[in-house]
Formats: C-alpha cells, sequence, structure tokens
C-alpha cells in the first residue's frame, strides 16, 4: 500500500509539472519578443506618423469661368483671353509661418502668359468688385503703386505661362499667414506678367477673370 499511494504521488507531480510548462509555452507564445526569439523575425509595432502633415489646414476650390449673369463663383469678363468654360482651381496650405498658394488652369489660351494676384475681395459682376490685391502690409496709399508694398513677398502673386493645351501652374509661398484681415479671390488679368517698376509696381491690366476662394477656412 505504501509503495502505491508513493507511485500515485510520484505520478500526480509529474502531471502538474507537466501542466505548468504547457501554460508557461501558452502564456510565452502572446509575447510578441518570444515570437521575434524563436522564429527568427521580430515584427514590431508601427509607432511612425504616415501623414506628418496632416494636421496643417488646407483648402481646395475650383470652378468653371461662366458669364457674370450665370456665374457662380468662377467669372470670366473676357471670353476672348479667359473663354467660358475654362476651369480655375486654388490649393492653399497653411504652414508654421508662411502660406502656400498653387493655382492651376485648363484651358485658357495656349502658349500665353497670365498675371494673377491673390485679391481682397469675393467675385463679382465685374472685375472691381473683387478690390484691390491683398497686402500683408497695407500701402497706406492705395493710388501709389510702390514697389516696397506692391510685390510678391507682400502680396500673393501667382502669375502663370500655359501650355499647348491652355493648361497651367504656379505656386507661390509667402511668408505670412492670414489673421484680422483674409483676401477672398483670385483674379486673372489681361497682361502676360506682373509690373514690378516703381510707379507701377503690381499693375497687370485688365481683369479678366476671377474665381472666389474662402481663404477665410483656413
Amino acid at each position: 500500500m505504501t509503495m502505491a499511494r508513493h507511485t500515485h504521488a510520484r505520478l500526480r507531480l509529474v502531471a502538474a509539472v507537466a501542466a505548468a510548462g504547457l501554460m508557461a509555452a501558452a502564456c510565452g507564445g502572446d509575447d510578441p519578443e518570444s515570437i521575434g526569439s524563436a522564429g527568427g523575425e521580430t515584427t514590431a509595432p508601427n509607432t511612425t506618423g504616415t501623414t506628418e502633415n496632416q494636421d496643417q489646414p488646407g483648402l481646395e476650390r475650383s470652378g468653371r469661368l461662366a458669364p457674370p449673369k450665370s456665374a457662380d463663383a468662377a467669372y470670366t469678363y473676357n471670353q476672348q483671353l479667359a473663354p467660358a468654360g475654362a476651369e480655375l482651381t486654388v490649393d492653399a496650405e497653411k504652414l508654421d509661418q508662411a502660406t502656400r498658394v498653387t493655382f492651376e488652369v485648363n484651358g485658357l489660351l495656349p502658349n500665353r502668359g497670365y498675371a494673377v494676384h491673390v485679391h481682397t475681395d469675393p467675385c463679382g459682376p465685374n472685375g472691381e468688385a473683387a478690390g484691390p490685391h491683398f497686402q500683408k502690409n497695407q500701402n497706406p496709399d492705395s493710388g501709389t503703386h510702390d514697389p516696397a508694398y506692391a510685390n510678391p513677398d507682400n502680396e500673393i502673386w501667382l502669375d502663370l505661362r500655359t501650355g499647348e493645351e491652355g493648361e497651367g501652374e504656379t505656386t507661390a509661398e509667402v511668408p505670412f499667414t492670414f489673421a484680422e484681415r483674409v483676401p477672398a479671390s483670385v483674379v486673372v488679368h489681361a497682361q502676360e506678367s506682373t509690373a514690378t517698376a516703381p510707379g507701377e509696381a503690381g499693375k497687370a491690366g485688365d481683369r479678366i477673370a476671377c474665381l472666389t476662394v474662402p481663404f477665410d477656412t483656413l
């Protein structure tokens, strides 16, 4: 009887040790480091951000040009230079201490330059509705064309030249963001480039097209 009791005790001990080993192995299987040690390959969790600039505010606005009577947000005031149906697109992005604006056109005249600027007011029934060029530091004498104010660092100039199909794209990055005053439109002018000389800086000819842009959402 004594021998039988010892034998049963040893069997129970062996069974308990085996069960403990199985439990340890099962728990170890849930540990990624254990899997890596056993299989020779470690898969670490991905802690790197995949969209570094995801938090930067931005906007996109596009429209097809139409005569003022039927236009919504995209107006043509000269269909010879800015044909109805041509598409204007603006992408704007607020950076840390700067603003980046990209302007794209499709369907304007081919192989031609266009002077383009950001303006203070929304588009309207005529080109003058968009107001003057937006300036970070406003010229106290708005009737003059002083290059100290009318320049591509204090305004947003988007001059471009179209290709064979009337397509074109340009980007401007200015060293400021919008605060109390915010622009509201992008205007296309008749001249092929913006004047920069004293007394005529910022001049670009007639306003031939306009796209209202909600820059206040940046």
